[in-house]
């Protein structure tokens, strides 16, 4: 893996131009298998745009852009799901295995300072798992679920960060 500074990674706040970015991250077929809850159609843009517009307008959520020297990589999140708060990200594929993910979390955790926070992959994301756990996270669950990208139910972790 490829070993990157701190100071090339910075989040800042969400702008209209980096949402087809993030369209065009989600539209790939593996990135959409590991994270396994998805959109029920990656490719319907319409819907994407609206579900982005309603995140950006919603207080209650937390959402900041990745950048990797100064390039749009991905996104960061906040979020309350089954009454308690959550973290998720998506870094586009490109940016995988180089400590973009781990870098991004860790710094959005100082914006976030809610504990217990919680994140959920699936148990077969072992990039992610990794991530979560680098970043202090501890696996404290298991749950299933429905995947669009799988058209199956997929076992996934819960993880605390306490």
């Amino acid at each position: 893996m490829e070993s990157i500074s701190k100071s090339e990674v910075k989040l800042r706040d969400i702008i209209e131009e980096d949402l087809p970015i993030f369209f065009e991250q989600q539209l790939d077929s593996t990135a959409n298998y590991m994270a396994a809850f998805t959109a029920k159609d990656p490719t319907d843009k319409d819907a994407f745009f609206d579900h982005w517009t309603k995140i950006i307008a919603d207080e209650t959520i937390t959402t900041k852009t990745i950048l990797f020297n100064g390039i749009v990589t991905g996104h960061v999140s906040n979020f309350e799901q089954f009454g308690e708060p959550e973290v998720s990200y998506w870094i586009g594929m490109e940016y995988w295995g180089k400590g973009i993910a781990t870098s991004a979390l860790r710094e959005f955790l100082n914006y976030v300072t809610i504990r217990p926070l919680y994140a959920r992959a699936a148990k077969d994301n072992a990039g992610s798992l990794k991530v979560l756990e680098k970043c202090g996270f501890t696996i404290t669950g298991e749950d299933s679920g429905f995947s669009n990208a799988r058209g199956e139910d997929v076992e996934e972790f819960i993880l605390t960060l306490n």
